[in-house]
């Protein structure tokens, strides 16, 4: 497929299947939600077999198998089909790793009117510090997204401590953590390390569940507050802000590294980790519809540069600031150091 979004194209089909976009997703869920690639995994792999396990016709099968394969979810084997496997990773029910509430959630729960974008962005009222849809949360909500987003989260975690050795450090402070993957992680790995959480009241109820469900809570405290207004709990020698870079206006991402800065400990470091621009600002496309997003929230946020989020920490007083891929190019990871003296 990835020649069809080609801009150098001479006739519409670019346009057109950018124009569907909406039915390839339809398309991916109604997979999800009839157990498809759960079913292939388990050894249904033709189209009797496949029509069988998901108790739908036959031609229905067909239908969705070969859009499915089409879009390089499923692979043909001669007659037979087998998940991709990034799709056999993910999206087999039953696994840790499984992903499939994450993108059914986003399905069924965006907040988001997609549909009228285009309303949203002639709108010319205030915005605020943190969109409404964030402030509004509560425990349900955030348990119901966490629902989804833990395995994504935990993902992540065992990504960023494969890359980063914290095995020195005492204390991770992350900031907006959520179900506390990062901490949890760290916790399983070094037996001598603690975290906090700093998240708003509602998820930080969630936050101990998730913790107490892995065992750390001896270890792992997760602490109410909104880090844009509130004091930061002090001495972490690692300070994490995953995640949530396009919710901030590029003044109040500067303020919260400042204060990051300024509450951690002497020789500490700071990992910010989000979907951020190229310096042309140009792409990848998932950090400029991050940035969109924003627009329903009536938040400040947009989109940042790896460069900016650079230049931020350095204005705050990091040193050996460095920018590196976390998910090739499409999320980045930027990393400085607070020096004694």
């Amino acid at each position: 497929m990835e020649d069809l979004f080609d801009g150098s194209r001479k006739d519409s089909l670019r346009l057109q299947m950018l124009g569907w976009g909406d039915k390839l997703s339809a398309v991916f869920i109604a997979a999800i939600e009839l157990g498809l690639f759960t079913k292939v995994s388990q050894g249904a792999h033709t189209l009797a077999d496949i029509a069988r396990a998901l108790d739908i016709t036959e031609l229905n099968a067909r239908r969705i198998v070969e859009t499915c394969a089409a879009m390089d979810l499923l692979r043909r084997e001669g007659d037979a089909f087998v998940n991709a496997p990034d799709v056999e990773r993910y999206l087999v029910e039953g696994r840790s790793s499984y992903q499939g509430a994450w993108f059914q959630w986003w399905r069924k729960k965006d907040p988001c009117d997609w549909n009228h974008l285009a309303d949203y962005l002639r709108r010319t009222g205030p915005t605020r510090v943190l969109g409404e849809e964030y402030v509004a949360h509560t425990v349900e909500d955030a348990r119901e997204f966490h629902e989804g987003m833990f395995a994504v989260g935990m993902g992540a975690a065992h990504l960023f401590h494969r890359s980063v050795d914290v095995s020195q450090r005492k204390l991770i402070l992350d900031l907006g953590g959520g179900s506390g993957h990062y901490c949890i992680v760290a916790a399983q790995k070094y037996p001598e390390i603690r975290g906090i959480i700093f998240d708003l009241p509602p998820v930080v109820e969630v936050t101990r569940e998730y913790v107490a469900q892995c065992g750390q809570s001896d270890r792992i405290s997760a602490q109410a507050g909104d880090f844009t207004r509130d004091p930061y709990p002090p001495g972490a020698d690692v300070v994490l802000f995953n995640g949530n870079g396009t919710q901030y206006a590029p003044e109040m991402l500067q303020s919260i590294i400042r204060k990051a800065y300024e509450a951690m400990a002497e020789d500490g470091e700071m990992h910010i980790i989000f979907e951020m621009m190229d310096d042309d600002r140009a792409g990848p496309v998932n950090a400029a519809l991050f940035g969109l997003f924003e627009t329903f929230m009536s938040s400040q946020g947009q989109g940042h540069s790896a460069a900016e989020v650079k230049r931020y920490m350095e204005a705050a007083g990091f040193v050996d600031v460095g920018i590196h891929n976390f998910i090739d190019k499409y999320i980045r990871r930027v990393t400085g150091y607070k020096r004694a003296g």
